[in-house]
């Protein structure tokens, strides 16, 4: 046989087989990449511009204007995302005298098939007045709610578009209360109404796994401590989470009781959710007309956003 003719046969099975090594190699590459990725990255940018929006309609409040802007903005978004949205009106009655005022729970499904779900929730209204602030001549106004209302919200809100671009395995519900902050001293009556409305009307196929409420999360100087009610009646989940944040090095997270708190999360969990409470409320403008962005912080809402997605894809 030809010299030539062997040599170009040579050449060009060489040629095949490195080919072949190369496309072997992208592949392997390509693969190590989607595993190297498995979970979605959080933008805590995106969740502080989403938490100013909220801001722009003003004091949500039952009642208000801004209220009914929030409401129907909330709705709107969520549904560009979710497989899933609905809503669950109900009459709030708060203040002395009496007074009543409509409210709404707007509840987002994802992957609504799936048994296996977890519960991340918020509220989304705002107090009538700003009753601890400073000023006696401030406290019948309303507040804005920066921190307590809409940061909880804006982490959501995130989540959800996260959710939407990259199904994880578990399905996922999103609640926001409604009348939650109209309590009037410590009746537990008048507080969390939204999230006494929501448990009681909670169906058998709905309950989730345990649930996540997120409440007064972008302070500028975050730290999370464990909620006494929370770690009694909910341990394995408030471990979870603070295992989690360890891995993940977020130093906001801190590990001794501090706080015991009226909060969503306790209708839940007399129904039997173990659901936790994951609140700073060691915040000097807590029910004051400072509440305002300023007050927040991208990076706080980054790291709880962060932690809530690491959470959500890795849950089996």
């Amino acid at each position: 046989m030809n010299k030539k003719f062997l040599l170009l046969i040579g050449t060009i099975w060489f040629f095949i087989l490195l080919t072949g090594i190369s496309i072997e190699s992208s592949t392997a590459s390509l693969q190590a990449g989607r595993e190297s990725n498995l979970i979605p990255e959080f933008s805590g940018k995106n969740a502080y511009a989403y938490l100013v929006k909220q801001c722009d309609f003003g004091p949500r409040n039952p009642g208000s204007a801004g209220h009914k802007l929030c409401r129907d903005y909330l709705i709107k978004t969520f549904q560009q995302f979710a497989d899933k949205v609905s809503t669950q009106p109900f009459i709030l009655s708060y203040g002395s005298p009496p007074k009543q005022a409509k409210c709404t729970n707007i509840i987002a499904r994802f992957q609504p098939e799936k048994s296996n779900r977890i519960l991340l929730c918020a509220h989304w209204d705002t107090r009538p007045w700003a009753d601890k602030d400073p000023d006696p001549q401030n406290r019948d106004k309303p507040i804005l709610g920066a921190n307590d209302g809409a940061s909880g919200v804006a982490v959501l809100l995130e989540i959800a578009k996260i959710i939407h671009r990259n199904k994880p395995k578990t399905g996922i519900d999103i609640v926001l209360f409604d009348g939650e902050d109209s309590g009037v001293g410590g009746s537990s009556k008048e507080w969390i109404q939204g999230s006494s409305f929501f448990a009681k009307n909670l169906g058998p196929k709905d309950r989730p796994v345990f649930g996540i409420l997120i409440d007064m999360i972008g302070d500028a100087d975050l730290e999370v401590y464990k909620e006494a009610n929370s770690w009694r009646y909910a341990r394995p989940v408030v471990e979870k989470i603070w295992k989690k944040a360890a891995e993940l090095d977020i130093s906001d997270f801190k590990p001794k009781v501090k706080y015991s708190m009226l909060d969503d999360h306790i209708p839940l969990l007399e129904a039997g959710i173990p659901c936790i409470d994951l609140i700073d409320f060691d915040y000097e403008y807590w029910h004051t007309i400072e509440d305002t962005p300023d007050k927040c912080s991208s990076k706080s809402l980054e790291n709880i956003g962060r932690l809530l997605v690491n959470i959500i894809y890795s849950h089996e």
